[in-house]
């Protein structure tokens, strides 16, 4: 194989990080993602994020937490404890995006209110 044939794949290889970043999700995926963690996380989190069987989920707590943080424990769960892992249903790039949404855009700010 001459190297030029190669250079399609690099290129392609260097764009793979900025794929990860839930960029390509589109708005309807988002919107399924949203419902995903106020019915289906809520359901052991509250459905308004307040806590239930497992803890609040504000987002001044949550900015306590990385992006990639909050990613890996959405897709392998907290062993020992009730939160399972959802990486069978959630691609890396969803986790990504449930894990920005709730310390950026997660309609509970906090618990003091």
């Amino acid at each position: 194989m001459k190297l030029p044939a190669l250079l399609p794949l690099f290129c392609a290889a260097l764009a793979l990080p900025a794929m990860a970043s839930g960029d390509e999700l589109g708005p309807e995926r988002r919107a399924e993602l949203e419902t995903l963690l106020y019915q289906d996380c809520g359901s052991c989190h509250g459905m308004t994020l307040r806590g239930g069987l497992g803890p609040a989920l504000p987002r001044d707590r949550m900015q306590g937490f990385s992006p990639e943080a909050l990613a890996h424990i959405i897709q392998h769960g907290i062993p020992g404890s009730a939160m399972p892992g959802w990486k069978a249903l959630l691609s890396d790039a969803e986790a990504r995006w449930l894990a920005d949404h709730l310390r950026t855009d997660n309609r509970l700010e906090t618990l003091a209110d």
